[in-house]
């Protein structure tokens, strides 16, 4: 096997089967296609029957790539063990940056991480080497950064065990994060389904210039669409200002595309990710977009008369796009830096920040570094120091050996910020921080995609924002959210005063070309079955998975409610991160965070809810939901909208399900989340009526019938039994296809799957 898979033969398959593909497609269509369109329906299965209804039909789909972290990747990974296949069927890989802690540094905090989490990380070596996998040891960069630098090519279709898989769309691909289910079908040699996306496209004309950067386009497009807005929908970016663009400045946008929940977001081939694939040692791929260009872009007709091609239409004019910052608690409250002293003073937020953070999977390019550090330099020139704490994590060691050449590295550190490991660290709550404790008010202001609250470092009186990298360092500067870099002035060492400038374009590409670094990579080894897979049957961290039960049969009777979640339920709420990432591989451990951080409707509280068979308050729902386990009882949960927001993580849907969740009845389900509990055998419902969910009680029992005729398109009953004695009955719809309710069935796609 080749040490960096993605080979010009494999790329060429890829452009040859997109060409046979769409010509079936385009006869079947008659019409003329988007960017995002070729390559999804490229990818088709079966071009000739796929039925295509954008919003109706399932797509069976064949990815050409799987990536996944090493949080998910071990959920991921015990899956596919069950599923009895010797190798993966397509190039895969796993890539360790979610375990490792912020805390003291890259060096320290390295040690730390392999000495705590050396069994998970034999565990994924050893299931790598054994199944064909590619792995990325820890320290060798962040999931996407990684992906992007090695694996990423325009037209090419990847699937990742992470959301912010989109990232490797900022060069052309149609990159999407899912659950772990959906990564065992694709490695087991499965089609991989989807429902068929609407799109919705983004028109931009005109330069970023001065202190605006890409980041602040899709801050801005958060800002217009919401977390929801790309609720199965791609969004797909066309218009002369797209070429304005570096690749890396692309994928920050389509990085963060997660956030509006969209399947995917995408840019066209053009210039700046050719330059970006020949500057990351991929020349002979650059020459093959170049030879298919006409496969890499939207067909002439889109640009034209864009409104009969997209379900909905967004302008941004980039020539007059201002900063902004979003937050806090949810990335799409968003206002221009502009406003930022007066939303302080409006909304009571905690002026002082505490932190700021720069880098990520989001903005940790060469050229976010270069723009940070021309911030830096300028602070430095006049003896300025960051007042608030700053933290820098490269995305990937090539990054970090290529700043560290190039000067990014040290002007950074001279005003006083400390660099992380190339991982995701504080992104994703691995942050122990010593400086503020829990319950006391303070603000941070990051360069990341989340901002939910407790995301961070674990604190709920944390106001997490979030802005570009140049941006956050200027208000590490001024260590205050009362300030606007655009207009307002820095106190110098020696008393003087002075505004700081906007930072000039940063090269899209390192001058001197970047340090090429595979360090940390093992390719699988030739003799892979003398390969044992590493798990003590000791460990408190990994565990071989048990099958679910398959259903029963019958209708659901009167099951408890465990839960009735109010506003985000988001899948920090249902799973959280941080502290709980060593258990990710022991479905049983991790279960005692399931539902932790969510808000129970009837008391405000998180976390906390009452047992319908004790009449007692827990402040446990897993503890809970285990005493109605083992009564032998299932139960329900009812969700408020947009119910699983976040991220892929498909422990948000395993746990309720090892512990006995029978159904989650919601306004409106985020898209990952939905497909997470179909996988897992969770019937995934949403209220005909949204009112209806104001019927539900503390101490209500639930009803579920009409499984028996479970069916495509027809909506189940609920009845809701009152502690009154009183009954109120209404339909609950479900999206459930053929294969889907197969699922269910059998307890879930992987019993499916095996059978």
């Amino acid at each position: 096997m080749p040490r960096i898979e993605t080979t010009p033969e494999l790329v060429r398959n890829t452009y040859q089967r997109l060409q046979q593909n769409l010509e079936v497609v385009r006869t079947r269509l008659g019409r003329p296609l988007t960017y995002a369109e070729k390559i999804l329906l490229g990818h088709l299965d079966d071009p000739e029957g796929q039925e295509l209804t954008p919003g109706e039909s399932y797509l069976a789909l064949r990815p050409d790539r799987v990536a996944m972290q090493d949080a998910t990747a071990q959920m991921a990974l015990l899956q596919f063990i069950s599923s009895g296949r010797d190798q993966t069927a397509v190039p895969s890989s796993v890539h360790c940056d979610h375990l490792i802690q912020a805390h003291e540094g890259a060096v320290k905090d390295m040690e730390t991480a392999r000495e705590t989490n050396k069994e998970v990380y034999d565990f994924l070596r050893s299931a790598s080497a054994r199944y064909g996998i590619g792995f990325w040891g820890p320290g060798s960069g962040i999931i996407h950064q990684v992906v992007l630098e090695k694996y990423a090519y325009p037209g090419g279709m990847m699937i990742g065990t992470d959301s912010h898989t989109p990232n490797a769309g900022g060069l052309g691909m149609f990159a999407c994060g899912v659950g772990g289910a959906d990564a065992v079908d694709v490695m087991a040699g499965f089609p991989w389904e989807v429902l068929y996306p609407k799109l919705v496209g983004v028109r931009l004309t005109g330069e970023l210039s001065g202190w605006s950067a890409p980041k602040d386009v899709i801050l801005k497009v958060c800002d217009l669409l919401t977390v929801k807005g790309g609720t199965n929908r791609v969004v797909e970016y066309f218009g002369p200002g797209t070429r304005s663009l570096s690749c890396t400045g692309k994928a920050t946008i389509t990085n963060m595309g997660a956030e509006l929940g969209a399947t995917t977001s995408i840019f066209p081939y053009d210039e700046r990710m050719e330059l970006y694939l020949k500057s990351t040692e991929r020349e002979a791929l650059a020459d093959l977009a170049t030879e298919f260009a006409d496969l890499l872009g939207p067909d002439p007709q889109v640009a034209n008369e864009p409104d009969a091609f997209f379900d909905e239409i967004i302008e941004i004019d980039l020539s007059s796009l201002e900063p902004h910052i979003v937050g806090p608690h949810t990335p799409d409250l968003a206002r221009p830096v502009s406003r930022m002293e007066s939303d302080v003073e409006e909304k009571a937020y905690a002026p002082n920040l505490t932190s700021c953070l720069i880098g990520s999977c989001t903005n940790s390019s060469y050229e976010d570094m270069s723009r940070a550090a021309d911030v830096a330099r300028q602070a430095s020139a006049r003896g300025v120091k960051a007042k608030a704490r700053l933290w820098c994590t490269p995305g990937s060691e090539q990054v970090h050996q290529t700043i560290r050449r190039d000067g990014q590295k040290d002007a950074l550190e001279e005003i006083g910020a400390i660099v992380l490991a190339n991982a995701c660290g504080p992104c994703i709550g691995q942050w122990r921080r010593d400086d503020i404790e829990k319950g006391v008010p303070n603000s941070i202001l990051t360069s990341f995609n989340r901002n939910f609250p407790k995301r961070n470092d674990g604190n709920p009186d944390t106001l997490a924002f979030i802005g570009s990298p140049e941006i956050c360092v200027a208000y590490s500067l001024a260590g205050t959210l009362a300030f606007n870099p655009l207009t307002d002035e820095i106190e110098a060492a020696d008393g003087s005063r002075f505004k700081l400038s906007a930072p000039p374009p940063a090269p899209d590409v390192p001058e001197q070309g970047f340090v090429s670094n595979d360090d940390g990579y093992l390719a699988p080894p030739a003799d892979r079955r003398s390969v044992e897979v590493e798990i003590s049957p000791e460990s408190e961290r990994l565990a071989f998975l048990e099958p679910f039960a398959s259903w029963s049969g019958q209708d659901f009777v009167e099951l408890p409610l465990l839960l009735k979640a109010r506003g985000k339920c988001t899948t920090d709420h249902i799973s959280m991160a941080g502290p709980w990432l060593r258990f990710r591989g022991h479905l049983d451990r991790i279960s005692d965070n399931m539902y932790i951080g969510a808000i129970n409707a009837f008391t405000g509280k998180a976390g906390e809810g009452l047992d319908q068979l004790s009449d007692e308050t827990s402040e446990s729902f897993p503890k809970i939901a285990r005493h109605y386990k083992a009564e032998g009882l299932r139960w329900v949960v009812v969700g408020d909208e947009n119910y699983g927001e976040g991220s892929s993580r498909e422990h948000a849907a395993m746990e309720p399900r090892h512990l006995g969740c029978a159904a989650i009845i919601v306004r409106s389900f985020a898209r990952i989340a939905e497909t997470n509990l179909k996988k897992q055998g969770v019937l995934p419902l949403t209220f005909v009526d949204p009112a209806d969910y104001e019927k539900v009680q503390e101490q209500t029992r639930i009803s579920i019938t009409g499984l028996t005729e479970l069916a495509e398109d027809r909506p189940l009953g609920v009845t809701l039994h009152q502690p009154d004695g009183t009954t109120q009955s209404f339909d609950v719809a479900h999206s459930l296809n053929a294969d889907q309710i197969a699922w269910f069935k059998a307890g879930s796609a992987l019993n499916a799957l095996k059978d």
